[in-house]
């Protein structure tokens, strides 16, 4: 049956690997370990990190494994106009249709398992570093992941299963051979966030920590406003990865936005706020979600100063 779902994996075009549910424990030491040393910034690890579960599901106490997939994903093109120029601005791989890619491998998972008497349901594990542990993915100097066939374009969808996992493929988190002499991530990034001293990054110098904040907080005053690149997270780091020759060009065009509707979005509306057809538009593209970001991120890559005091009404 594990070899059957992994099969089921390959022919959608997906990757994935199942582990035992003991190793939670490894998961557990490798997030609590590193922030119990010091290595994980405090506020860092309060955002991000706090959700996370180490123990099987409540809704599947009974689970037998892990199950982690990597789905190819692109980049997406969306285009704001601004003062008469058309600026084309990116939200790399993992950020759009999150739900929709979740569900439906949830749904390839339970059409193979279910009729053999099998559950699965979502884990909110460390899905990276049990990517890397499994053997699905290798990390790179930049901490990012990488698959083959996929680089680092993809996402990474966790389940917890009462399928028997008889065969272990667990290994030593471990960067890629070909990252031992090649420091062209760490030599891109614009914060200093990859170190040379160790391999953890600095995630509380990534531009991705501060720029998926809302509004309200301002850049920290370190950050060369030059350094910003995509309209959310950013892609410096994996253009430059020889790992990603193959994959970095993989861009779908997205929505474009006309000067009164990125006006609008600099002013910081709500979604009920905005007009009809705009408000539908940020739905299609998966972008409603990230409408408190909106105004700040886009007011530096377009050189807008953003509206005193916050969101203004509306007239």
């Amino acid at each position: 049956m594990n070899q059957e779902l992994l099969t089921k994996l390959e022919e959608r075009g997906y990757a994935g690997r199942i582990v035992p549910i003991h190793h939670l424990g490894d998961l557990r030491e490798g997030i609590e370990g590193a922030y119990q040393r010091g290595l994980i910034d405090e506020d860092v690890y309060q955002e991000y990190l706090t959700a996370l579960r180490f123990e099987p599901p409540a809704s599947l106490p009974d689970a037998r494994s892990l199950i982690v997939v990597a789905v190819p994903q692109p980049s997406v093109q969306f285009t704001f106009t601004w003062h008469g120029k058309a600026t084309p601005l990116v939200v790399p791989p993992t950020y759009l249709k999150s739900q929709q890619v979740d569900r439906r491998v949830e749904d390839l998972l339970t059409e193979t398992l279910h009729p053999a008497g099998y559950r699965v349901t979502l884990a909110p594990v460390p899905k990276k570093l049990l990517a890397v542990g499994s053997g699905l993915a290798a990390y790179g100097r930049n901490n990012v992941s990488y698959v083959d066939g996929m680089g680092s374009f993809y996402r990474l969808v966790a389940f917890a299963s009462d399928l028997p996992c008889p065969e272990d493929p667990w290994r030593e988190p471990r960067m890629m051979e070909a990252c031992q002499k090649c420091t062209a991530c760490r030599r891109k990034c614009p914060t200093g966030a990859i170190a040379a001293e160790r391999f953890l990054l600095h995630a509380e110098r990534c531009i991705v920590f501060h720029n998926e904040k809302p509004t309200t907080v301002p850049f920290p005053a370190w950050i060369d406003p030059a350094a910003h690149n995509c309209l959310v997270g950013c892609l410096t780091c994996q253009q430059v990865c020889p790992q990603n020759k193959d994959f970095a060009g993989w861009v779908e065009e997205g929505a474009a936005f006309s000067q009164e509707e990125t006006a609008l979005l600099l002013e910081g509306r709500t979604l009920d706020r905005l007009p009809v057809a705009t408000a539908e538009k940020l739905k299609q593209s998966d972008l409603a979600s990230y409408l408190e970001v909106l105004p700040r991120n886009l007011a530096v890559l377009l050189d807008a100063a953003p509206p005193a005091g916050g969101p203004q009404p509306i007239p």
